[in-house]
């Protein structure tokens, strides 16, 4: 019995810090046959890396079946530690970097790991700030998150 195809989606990423640490956002875009979802949130006292990878986890982890990904995302970090096989060198070496440095944010990288052995993930870097449209509204999405938690928290 032939297997059914998976379902093919385009996820766009984005993660925003304001500082370095600060409060951060992430914003997300799901496209599956011209249905489109918009997904952020933001945190407390992150970095702009971990939201850049926590908006592939909290996209990749809406999904509700296995699917065929292409994730965009303007985050070299993100994009090479997998197009680059930092992930599987990291994980080969005990989560240490090729200096023997505790890898940054392995919480998140773990989690990431984990759905991309469900989802067959095709990542993609794209210049930030630039021509892609679905970049630049996960960045909107991700800085109007950050503008939310600096309303609720009255830090505007």
């Amino acid at each position: 019995m032939q297997q059914a195809a998976r379902k093919q989606v385009v996820i766009y990423t984005d993660g925003a810090c304001s500082g370095n640490p600060g409060p951060g956002g992430w914003g997300a875009i799901l496209e599956y046959k011209g249905h489109r979802k918009e997904m952020s949130g933001y945190m407390h006292a992150t970095t702009n890396n971990r939201m850049e990878v926590l908006a592939a986890i909290s996209a990749l982890g809406a999904l509700n079946e296995p699917c065929d990904v292409t994730l965009y995302s303007d985050s070299t970090y993100l994009v090479k530690a997998f197009n680059e096989h930092w992930i599987d060198n990291w994980q080969r070496r005990g989560w240490k970097t090729s200096s023997g440095q505790p890898v940054e944010n392995q919480d998140l990288w773990f989690s990431l790991t984990l759905l991309t052995k469900k989802h067959n993930v095709r990542f993609v870097w794209v210049k930030g700030h630039a021509s892609n449209p679905g970049n630049n509204r996960c960045d909107e999405l991700a800085r109007e998150a950050i503008a939310e938690y600096r309303r609720i928290n009255g830090l505007d």
